[in-house]
């Protein structure tokens, strides 16, 4: 982090609703807030996978409540997310893998489109319902954030290389060090330790804890 500057690194997955809201929140405190932001792609289901979480919407109540709570905090953050009836299902039948590594591959190589290409797959899954699993549609959401066909396609090729997919292997081990279960992770280096904050509901908490 820059001088005086709180480092704050943000874990997520492009599956992850929530993720999508501490996404658009960070991105507009990070104006008003002395913090640099990080963000950090990684794998929501070897976060679960490691920690023996279950995704909450397989307890039927949480799941009805779920869904009301997250058209509420669509509207509240005004983020474009839209829960339909049928929004876990939809959840369950998709594997990021792929999603994440190509964004990791940008990543790495193109780190400038990180934050657009990122916000164009929640678009793309959470708002329009599309698929982000085939590299047809990988590329279309590349496209659509501004990338160049060369870059995209590159990426793409990047995406089964050792380097890609360790790159993000330690990323969702560094998130499980710091003690996440599941996404967002959101991670303040504050006071000389890292202060572990879930969810997109935390903020004003992570705000206090910084000084902000």
């Amino acid at each position: 982090a820059r001088m005086g500057r709180t480092l704050v690194e943000l874990f997520y997955d492009v599956i992850s609703p929530y993720s999508w809201l501490a996404f658009e929140a960070l991105c507009r405190y990070r104006h008003i807030w002395n913090i640099d932001l990080r963000f950090r792609p990684a794998f929501l289901s070897g976060i679960m996978q490691q920690t023996g979480n279950k995704p909450p919407a397989m307890l039927p109540k949480r799941g009805e409540y779920l869904l009301k709570d997250m058209k509420r905090m669509a509207k509240y953050y005004q983020v474009p997310l839209r829960m339909s009836p049928d929004a876990f299902q939809h959840l369950m039948g998709t594997n990021s893998l792929t999603a994440m590594r190509f964004i990791t591959a940008i990543d790495m190589t193109s780190p400038q489109y990180l934050e657009p290409l990122s916000r164009e797959f929640w678009m793309r899954f959470w708002s329009q319902y599309e698929d982000i699993s085939q590299p047809e549609n990988i590329l279309a959401i590349a496209r659509q954030a501004g990338l160049s066909e060369e870059l995209s396609q590159k990426a793409l090729e990047m995406i089964s290389s050792p380097p890609v997919k360790d790159r993000l292997k330690d990323t969702t081990t560094e998130a499980l060090k710091y003690g996440a279960f599941g996404m967002p992770a959101v991670v303040a280096h504050y006071d000389g330790k890292p202060h572990l904050f879930f969810g997109s509901d935390r903020l004003e908490l992570l705000g206090s804890v910084i000084g902000e």
